[in-house]
């Protein structure tokens, strides 16, 4: 979705609807309070770009304190490379021989790593590299509970000396739980960590024995990070949505030693029909993921309804008129950032803040 006729230094209340709203505020405060924590504890912070696709936030975070970014596909890469981003991970497995090609050019441009988890992703990898001659540094995936990607904990010594006996340069251990991030309770979530952790200390055991050393353990994400950073094992933070928040984290309970992140992304909607029990929204599910589950209705007890691609329903007691604004905060973040064309940057918050940048979702719609 474009909005043409945004322009910064408008006021937030002109803002055509539906729009992805950036409260620009809670975003710096959120970027800041990582990387303090991070920098606290001396580890490394290396944001996931996945979530919101943008240069523009990645400057932010980069500015912070952050070493880099991550990324999910070769094609995000190239569209955050392209924007200007110098140094990012590809935290996922690239086995096609014509994407590896895009890696090992990209590779000449910045710096860049990737991960694997497989003999032939090793195999692969090397020869693009070699006939692009260019170099990456070479992080190799342990399933760590996650029940993804990666190899068996143990296996991980085995890989790693198959990427250098290919002339690769062996940079660490990929280890993300994805699953721990969104388990409610901190017990929960700790207990998923040790379990991770005891995956970890298996992998470097299988380095161990074969005379290998692990420069770094990389992985964690907004759910769990403060049990990574506790281990002493993880060295690189991977959070991503963190900066942004949504529905589905706020439903977490957090930890009592975890720093608190705002809400900072938003939908601005108004209502386009009123019936005697209920109030139709002008943003469906054209405009905000439902993968999590639908979203919320910002400071108001209103329950939501699915309405299709294009409306949301609310109910509830005191429902908003005809034209009213109403903001809402999507399930979850990465999907919903997807859907848009911009995000509409606002200072002085949602109700009289004023429009200070539009920033193009430079990787959006790239899934390959």
């Amino acid at each position: 979705m474009t909005h043409p006729h945004c322009h910064a230094g408008d006021p937030v209340a002109t803002l055509d609807t539906p729009a992805l709203v950036v409260d620009l505020d809670a975003l710096e405060r959120n970027i800041a309070t990582l990387a303090a924590f991070a920098r606290e504890r001396k580890l490394r912070l290396r944001p996931h770009a996945k979530m919101h696709k943008s240069a523009a936030v990645a400057r932010l975070q980069l500015q912070a304190g952050a070493v880099g970014l991550c990324v999910q596909k070769t094609s995000e890469a190239e569209a955050l490379a392209a924007a200007g981003i110098d140094d990012l991970y590809i935290s996922n497995e690239v086995i096609d021989p014509a994407k590896l090609a895009r890696v090992a050019a990209l590779a000449r441009r910045v710096k860049l790593a990737i991960a694997v988890d497989s003999l032939l992703g090793v195999q692969r990898l090397a020869a693009a590299l070699r006939a692009a001659g260019s170099t990456v540094d070479v992080f190799v995936e342990i399933d760590v509970g996650q029940g993804r990607c990666g190899v068996a904990p143990e296996q991980a010594g085995a890989l790693a000396a198959a990427l250098r006996a290919a002339g690769l340069r062996f940079a660490g251990l990929q280890a993300y739980q994805g699953k721990a991030q969104h388990l409610r309770s901190p017990a929960e979530r700790t207990a998923a960590i040790e379990q991770a952790a005891a995956a970890v200390r298996t992998a470097l055991a299988s380095l161990e024995r074969l005379g290998l050393s692990c420069p770094l353990v990389t992985g964690a994400g907004t759910g769990s990070f403060v049990h990574e950073a506790a281990s002493g094992l993880w060295g690189e933070l991977q959070c991503g949505s963190y900066a942004f928040m949504d529905r589905d984290y706020a439903d977490n309970e957090r930890d009592a030693d975890a720093p608190r992140f705002e809400q900072a992304l938003f939908i601005k909607s108004q209502v386009i029909s009123r019936g005697a029990e209920h109030a139709v929204l002008d943003a469906g599910h054209k405009s905000h993921a439902i993968d999590s589950g639908l979203p919320r209705v910002w400071r108001h007890e209103w329950s939501v309804q699915n309405g299709g691609d294009e409306h949301c329903i609310l109910r509830g007691a005191g429902l908003p008129p005809l034209g009213e604004t109403v903001w809402l905060v999507p399930g979850h973040c990465d999907p919903t950032v997807n859907l848009h064309a911009q995000l509409v940057a606002v200072r002085g918050g949602l109700e009289r803040g004023v429009v200070e940048a539009v920033w193009p979702v430079d990787a959006r719609g790239c899934v390959s």
